[in-house]
């Protein structure tokens, strides 16, 4: 895996997640507190919507920090100098693989 496919992944689950917040009329925020808690949608065709729904915020989550720790693992190991340099690198999509 690399940091390109990282980002990939972070940008289909926002595309995900916007098209429940747009279905369901919440942000996903709202809508993953109210999961978390146990509750439950009174329409029992909303169930999977929901499984989905939770399982591409946690995805999302999981690949941000992933990026972000890969990120700053880069720049500690001096494999890229600033932000900037890696940016140029990711803008190329040059592949730059991950540690995990």
């Amino acid at each position: 895996m690399t940091l390109d496919d990282v980002l990939r992944d972070i940008h289909a689950m926002r595309e995900d997640l916007l098209v429940f917040e747009r279905k369901y009329g919440v942000p996903t925020e709202m809508f993953y507190d109210a999961y978390r808690n146990g509750e439950e949608p009174a329409d029992s065709s909303w169930v999977l919507d929901w499984s989905e729904w939770a399982a591409s915020y946690r995805i999302l989550q999981e690949r941000l920090a992933l990026f972000g720790d890969e990120s700053r693992r880069l720049l500690r190991s001096a494999q890229v100098k600033s932000y900037v340099e890696l940016m140029e690198r990711t803008a190329r999509h040059e592949s730059i693989p991950v540690s995990r």
